[in-house]
């Protein structure tokens, strides 16, 4: 149980380290399209304002950070500072690659433990002890994390993370519905953990530029509704939680709509027999109605704030409306009344 909760913790770590860096980058990307879809292609449109905020947000700027961030922080979680330096190298080693979220993971639980393991079997004499955390840890965890990758661990992470994406392509054709419930029941099932981070990885990937993505679509949805429908419940069902845990639900709400599904996180580790299977079937309910209404989203990240640039906005509103209740009823259902 310890080691679980360990390794929650440090994910959580890099995962909450990233999020800004995923809204941001979410939202200057639908900022850069509401010019117009193609319209970041020419440097000389508006300015070029929409063209830099695609170079700020997109690949080359806070997207292209967000493996690195989680990788670099999870490692900063285990090792504290000297996990930094590895773990952010070894994210965009995991990038480079192909690994992808679950290279990233890889790289930031390594980083930090090969460091944890150098401090115990390099003792240097006191004259020297002082080079330690700014040469001898950097360089050799770097190096054996790095070499780690490209040599080791690389290729299975990347056959693993290309064998996930290419299952849930196979359903892409004739099975979209059954492909929309997959993918919202794996963002609601660990919230932003290793699942969830899979299927929002294989929702960016099927964007191209200026072109909306059904299965970005659902992925979003599914994300969305955890939060929301806890947070829902919290209105709804007061009986049927702590104040403390009524006040949370007002954040909830607001997490939801801006499509950070960590939110939903404390009220899973607090009751995750009734709160787990409420949000799934949301998020699983949320991410079938958007793909049976055909709706595309053509930007990674921002909720809400984004829904303009959704196709078929109303039939998306009615996706998560209806995956959000659907949570709300099932927990009003399965929770029982705070004493």
């Amino acid at each position: 149980m310890k080691t679980t909760n360990a390794f929650y913790k440090h994910l959580m770590s890099g995962v909450s380290f990233m999020i800004p860096f995923v809204v941001a980058g979410g939202i200057l990307i639908a900022i850069s399209f509401a010019f117009g879809y193609t319209a970041f292609q020419d440097k000389e449109l508006f300015f070029g304002v929409p063209y830099y905020l695609m170079q700020i947000g997109g690949g080359s700027g806070a997207f292209g950070l967000m493996v690195p961030i989680l990788s670099g922080y999870i490692a900063f979680s285990i090792a504290d500072r000297p996990g930094l330096a590895p773990g952010m190298v070894g994210g965009l080693v995991a990038g480079s690659i192909g690994a992808g979220f679950l290279g990233g993971m890889v790289a930031g639980f390594l980083a930090g433990y090969v460091v944890l393991g150098i401090r115990k079997v390099i003792v240097l004499p006191k004259s020297l002890a002082g080079i330690m955390p700014v040469l001898v840890i950097p360089v050799l965890s770097t190096l054996i994390v790095g070499f780690s990758l490209y040599y080791v661990l690389g290729a299975p992470v990347t056959f693993i993370n290309k064998a996930i994406s290419d299952f849930l392509t196979s359903l892409s054709g004739g099975s979209a519905i059954l492909l929309g419930l997959i993918l919202g029941t794996m963002m609601a099932f660990d919230m932003g953990g290793p699942v969830n981070k899979a299927a929002y990885a294989f929702g960016t990937a099927t964007l191209v530029l200026g072109q909306g993505s059904a299965v970005m679509a659902a992925v979003m949805a599914g994300g969305m509704v955890p939060p929301l429908g806890i947070g829902l419940a919290t209105l709804a069902f007061k009986k049927k939680f702590s104040e403390d845990q009524r006040e949370a639900g007002k954040a909830a709400l607001v997490l939801g709509a801006s499509f950070i599904t960590e939110g939903a996180i404390p009220f899973a580790a607090a009751d995750p027999a009734r709160v787990l299977p409420s949000i799934m079937v949301g998020g699983a309910l949320a991410g079938a109605i958007s793909m049976a209404l055909g709706c595309t989203l053509a930007v990674p990240h921002g909720g809400v704030f984004v829904f303009f640039a959704v196709e078929n906005i109303l039939g998306y509103v009615i996706a998560v409306v209806a995956g959000s209740l659907a949570t709300a009823a099932l927990l009003g259902v399965l929770k029982k009344d705070v004493e």
